[in-house]
């Protein structure tokens, strides 16, 4: 993988760009909450749960593993609820893939099926699975063939979502852009 940098914070952005988990688990936080904050979760929950191994988070406590993820700064600001995604999310990895996050889209057949591969996660929609795809293709070398037709406008050139962030300015635009659709889709 590339280096990303999303959060803001160097050693979370490495966790990102090393630990395939790790940047699926950033993009399923990333709803309802700042996105640099979300896919900054990780690192909390690694530093706090001492592991992001798939298979550690599945088999964690639910109650424990939600106060961890809920005890301020919290992990999201829906910490328990996000723990139990987290949960479901990491049990997915372990039984359709073994434990090893990066098959999901290393063995995808192409664009489209890594969309639906994405899309069929807990906690991942539609859009979702196709932010995140643009963010593997765009980022991180993961660019199967029809990718961009998959995604649609999340191909483009610009500063629509994550996978166009690259740095504080991006960041930033990528958050103007977000408030202007939303500006649009409220007045009609």
């Amino acid at each position: 993988m590339t280096s990303l940098h999303i959060t803001g914070d160097p050693s979370a952005d490495e966790l990102l760009s090393t630990d395939s988990f790790a940047l699926l688990a950033g993009m399923l936080l990333d709803q309802q909450f700042p996105m640099e904050r979300a896919f900054a979760g990780p690192a909390k929950v690694r530093e706090r749960f001492g592991s992001l191994d798939p298979a550690a988070i599945a088999a964690a406590e639910p109650d424990s593993f939600a106060d961890l993820c809920a005890t301020p700064p919290a992990v999201h600001r829906y910490g328990r609820s996000m723990a139990a995604r987290l949960q479901a999310l990491a049990t997915i990895v372990v039984e359709q893939y073994g434990g090893d996050t990066a098959r999901i889209w290393n063995e995808a057949a192409d664009g489209p099926d890594l969309v639906k591969r994405i899309n069929e996660l807990p906690g991942f929609g539609a859009q979702k699975a196709k932010i995140f795809t643009a963010l593997l293709a765009k980022q991180c070398g993961v660019a199967p063939a029809g990718w961009q037709k998959a995604v649609g406008d999340y191909s483009k050139a610009g500063y629509r979502s994550v996978a166009d962030v690259v740095d504080e300015e991006s960041l930033q635009k990528v958050r103007s852009f977000k408030k202007e659709q939303k500006a649009k889709a409220k007045a009609g």
